[in-house]
């Protein structure tokens, strides 16, 4: 493995974890309503679009790391889209 490949997976780690601790507050206390509706709506489209890029240019780092954001980001945005108001 090369030192490219090594600070991509590091990249790719840290920016695809970051969103756990969000997806573990939103599944504990089921509460979005702090989170923005159009941001969460444009960061799917993007990890969609890197997703794809991934898998284009066959670079399984790029697909793996945009695969599970994309399970992350598209849970938050489901919960956010079907949570009921007060």
């Amino acid at each position: 493995m090369d030192f490219t490949t090594v600070i991509g997976i590091i990249g790719a780690a840290c920016t695809t974890f970051a969103f756990l601790p969000q997806v573990i507050r939103v599944w504990r206390t089921n509460e979005t309503e702090e989170l923005a509706l159009g941001t969460f709506l444009l960061f799917n489209v993007g990890t969609i679009a890197w997703l794809i890029y991934g898998i284009l240019k066959d670079d399984i780092v790029i697909i793996a790391a945009n695969g599970i954001t994309l399970f992350f980001a598209a849970y938050l945005l489901f919960k956010k889209l079907t949570a009921q108001k007060k």
